[in-house]
């Protein structure tokens, strides 16, 4: 039994070890694209809606959105859009606020 798992160990452990220059070989290829994330000190800036708050309630805190996206599928998903962040509605209840990233020139 012992002899077994050392074999088993040592042939996983020599597969890996030689894959691993492929693995790198791979990711140079296709190197990932970095996503911008917005700042802590932008979201802390921002007051943005809660889950759950409804859309009555979002549009007398923050006012009409400069654009609406939707209602698209089922359930039914409707975006708005404000100068710095999306609120994302399921029904007519938050369900997400995304911070938009600023482009750079």
């Amino acid at each position: 039994m012992r002899k077994t798992t050392h074999i088993f160990f040592g042939a996983t452990a020599l597969l890996l070890t030689a894959s691993l220059p492929l693995t790198t070989l791979a990711s140079e290829q296709n190197p990932r694209q970095a996503l911008p994330v917005a700042q802590s000190s932008e979201r802390a800036s921002l007051e943005l809606p809660r889950r759950g708050q409804t859309k009555e309630a979002v549009a007398e805190k923050l006012g009409r959105p400069e654009g609406i996206k939707g209602p698209v599928g089922e359930p039914p998903i409707t975006a708005w859009f404000y100068e710095g962040f999306v609120v994302y509605f399921e029904h007519d209840r938050v369900i997400h606020s995304v911070v938009k990233p600023k482009r750079s020139s």
